[in-house]
């Protein structure tokens, strides 16, 4: 049966399976004849609306000459899921958007973040969250804002099961979103997260050189290939999920340049130890 709303991921695996098609040179109808189906069916799994059987995957594979056994068995092992993660029980409260990215979060093998406007979510305190999220959508119902309050606190419990590496520009660290109390808490929250272990937290001080990346806001995760790598970024429309392969080298490329003019975790640390007395 057809999907109604599919999810990031369940697109993400359709479109893996285009792009084979398309290496192969060969246009939807032709593959749906060799493999016995419509060119339909085969539009519904490429957009995500249908899945795919493991065996039926594997055959599409081999149709288009895909010889890569790892990217195969990843994208059966991303078809064969069937049993949704702790962030469907925000299905009916939550824009797909929230779900997306905790599902995105917990398939991850790592995690890059650069942040030079807010403390990252998967950093941020409640308060700062309900801040932030108050600040962005004062309309919001005082129920919704909670609950993705909620979500943003939840999706932290996961922290540094993949290695979770954070670059945040000074004025991420200064910027009082509430009042001083919350900003103080969020620095300490900071603090201690960035020792724990699978986080790593890097600062790039104000009078650094060489960092032109005051728009360079990023998420970045890994795959369980590369070629799977998501990179997520927020625009003027919105919330957007990054595949392209000559997107996602680029991205890699920026996070490695932003990273580079950041200081080391310790110096980091002794940082965010003086910013903290000065508030």
């Amino acid at each position: 049966m057809p999907r109604k709303q599919p999810t990031a991921r369940q697109r993400r695996l359709g479109r893996e399976l285009r792009r084979l098609r398309e290496a192969a040179g060969l246009t939807a109808r032709q593959a749906a004849e060799s493999l016995g189906t419509i060119s339909v069916t085969m539009s519904q799994i490429e957009s995500g609306v249908a899945g795919v059987s493991e065996a039926r995957l594997r055959r599409i594979a081999a149709q288009y000459t895909c010889s890569d056994t790892q990217l195969i068995d990843a994208l059966v092992e991303m078809a064969t899921e069937r049993t949704g993660g702790w962030w469907e029980e925000y299905r009916d409260g939550l824009p797909p958007m929230f779900l997306d990215l905790a599902e995105l979060q917990h398939h991850a093998t790592f995690l890059h973040e650069i942040a030079t406007a807010h403390v990252p979510g998967l950093l941020q305190i409640e308060d700062y969250a309900r801040a932030v999220f108050g600040y962005w959508r004062p309309e919001l119902p005082e129920s919704e804002l909670e609950l993705r309050v909620a979500h943003r606190m939840r999706r932290q419990a996961d922290l540094g099961a993949a290695p979770y590496t954070a670059v945040l520009h000074e004025p991420v660290l200064r910027t009082r979103v509430a009042n001083r109390r919350v900003a103080r808490a969020q620095l300490d929250a900071v603090l201690e997260r960035s020792d724990a272990p699978g986080v790593t937290v890097r600062v790039i001080p104000f009078d650094v050189d060489g960092f032109a990346g005051a728009s360079a806001e990023l998420l970045y995760a890994g795959g369980r290939v590369s070629a799977l790598d998501t990179a997520q970024r927020d625009t003027p429309q919105g919330t957007a999920f990054i595949d392209a392969p000559a997107q996602l080298l680029a991205l890699r490329t920026l996070f490695r340049k932003v990273e580079s003019v950041s200081l080391e975790p310790a110096r980091s640390r002794d940082y965010l130890h003086r910013l903290a007395k000065e508030l």
